[in-house]
């Protein structure tokens, strides 16, 4: 269900990695606890983010949440596309719906985060959570 090739934070924020950079989004679990999405506010290009610092905000009918970066460095590219389609968080998360494009500062932040079989387990675990 989570793609193998991305790592994850416990706030359900994914990255993928490509070399020294990594593109950043949400997960399906976030975007499934968010509901329709309606509005998405993106860092700016060049702006420096620590592991855990706030990189933009998802609003949806129900909530705004936070989107907190999974690892620090310079942001390189943002998706601009959701300035006007932010409903695509909710049709492809894992995909064309990314957030922004990161230089990674410190690949062992990377290291630390969840992989698809430790976040899928995570999620199952809130979902009993929620249900019990």
């Amino acid at each position: 269900m989570y793609p193998a090739d991305f790592r994850y934070t416990k706030d359900h924020e994914w990255l993928q990695i490509s070399g020294t950079s990594g593109t950043i989004g949400i997960t399906d679990y976030a975007q499934h606890a968010l509901g329709d999405v309606v509005f998405v506010e993106l860092p700016k290009v060049g702006a420096k983010v620590k592991a855990g610092d706030i990189l933009g905000t998802v609003e949806s009918v129900k909530a705004v949440s936070e989107v907190y970066s999974p690892v620090s460095g310079e942001v390189l590219e943002v998706n601009s596309d959701l300035a006007t389609a932010p409903e695509k968080i909710n049709q492809d998360p894992h995909r064309s719906a990314w957030l922004a494009k990161i230089k990674i500062a410190d690949a062992a932040e990377a290291a630390k985060l969840m992989d698809s079989k430790t976040y899928t387990e995570y999620v199952a675990e809130k979902e009993k959570e929620q249900t019990a």
